[in-house]
């Protein structure tokens, strides 16, 4: 039979409908370890970090190139049970238990709980995020050592968003502004030509994104005004970039009629669950495109391409959790006299994030400022 039965690690729910968090809120919750006999115990930790990663693997003739790389953000260490390095410095904590006392390194047979508490640091950082060859994730990680034994771990993940707010970046409340027109040959005669307005750059998850488009159908066919919101994912590393594109939904206008001119607004809602725009970020990006063009038969079809950032949707309260489980401790919801979380300070609203600049050598990345570029056709 196992000495350890089982470790596992859970967090108590963000108080909010979507279960997020963001800078400077607390993480609560408890690692649980069952041990079916008496063992004595080196070390047990619960670590919180958040981290990037990037990786691909591309064939070059008879080699695979792999292509890897990371970025952290931040991590933070508490002890039940061991001592902290002497270079953790105030990432690493040493906890104690219900009484003040620091917890025993010999466990009795059964359950026992160990209740924690971060607080997220203060600073500018991506969303959460998991695609094709990158991620962004911020995880718990429980891990029991044991002597001349593996040791023993379980992790998870929590939902990180960026606290951003469109009234903090005067560039993404920016209107925009593009026309293009074209010359019909061949099966068709004549010229159409669009001129399209956009109130905004930056828009939230559920918002209404309002084109305004004049329209000149001086052809011999009728046309149709189509828009499409995709988006772009780029992951860099070792000079190189690996891109994939995907359209998010579109939609269809009316027809105009040939010989015609047309004032024609639309407005497209952004779905509540689209990822947001992730533009803080030096080895990966999350961007947003939104495409207009005139469906033209029998000819290639005129396009305007416009920028967009897509904000996370302000969080809505909910119902304070109770605490995971109750335990011999006899605590409140994890109100045992251990120290505090790290860092944890009076909560202060954090500055307007900052879009990083991407690496020179990456070229067509790009951040904000670039995005507003014209000349960017992708």
């Amino acid at each position: 039979m196992l000495t350890v039965k089982s470790l596992t690690v859970n967090y108590n729910p963000a108080n909010n409908e979507q279960n997020t968090f963001t800078s400077g809120d607390c993480v609560s919750g408890e690692v649980t370890l069952e041990v079916t006999k008496e063992c004595t115990i080196d070390s047990l930790s619960i670590q919180f970090k958040g981290k990037a990663e990037v990786m691909w693997c591309e064939r070059h003739g008879q080699n695979t190139v792999v292509y890897h790389s990371k970025d952290k953000y931040f991590s933070i260490k508490h002890f039940f049970v061991g001592e902290k390095k002497e270079n953790g410095g105030d990432n690493e904590t040493l906890l104690t238990n219900h009484i003040g006392k620091t917890y025993v390194n010999v466990v009795a047979p059964g359950c026992h709980i160990y209740p924690f508490t971060f607080q997220i640091p203060f600073q500018d950082m991506p969303s959460s995020f998991d695609g094709a060859f990158g991620k962004i994730v911020y995880a718990l990680k429980a891990k029991l050592s044991r002597s001349v034994r593996a040791p023993t771990t379980d992790s998870i993940n929590i939902n990180y968003v960026t606290n951003a707010d469109l009234n903090r970046d005067p560039g993404l409340m920016e209107p925009q502004h593009e026309s293009k027109d074209k010359k019909m040959k061949f099966f068709n005669s004549g010229t159409v030509a669009m001129d399209v307005n956009l109130e905004k750059t930056g828009f939230l998850q559920g918002e209404g994104l309002k084109v305004m488009a004049c329209i000149q159908n001086n052809s011999s066919r009728e046309i149709k005004p189509k828009y499409c919101v995709y988006r772009k994912h780029s992951f860099f590393a070792r000079g190189n970039r690996r891109v994939s594109t995907q359209d998010l939904y579109k939609e269809v206008g009316e027809p105009i009629p040939p010989s015609s001119n047309q004032n024609v607004t639309r407005v497209l809602s952004i779905p509540l669950d689209v990822e947001p725009s992730i533009l803080n970020c030096s080895i990966l990006k999350v961007e947003h495109r939104l495409r207009v063009y005139l469906d033209v038969k029998y000819a290639s079809d005129p396009v305007i391409k416009f920028p967009i950032v897509i904000l996370p949707a302000p969080t809505v309260p909910g119902v304070e959790a109770p605490p995971l489980a109750a335990s011999g401790f006899g605590f409140e919801p994890f109100g045992n006299t251990y120290p505090p979380a790290w860092g944890m300070v009076s909560p202060q609203p954090p500055s307007a994030p900052q879009l990083s600049d991407p690496p020179p050598a990456y070229g067509t990345s790009g951040t904000y400022p670039s995005l507003m570029d014209s000349g960017n056709k992708y």
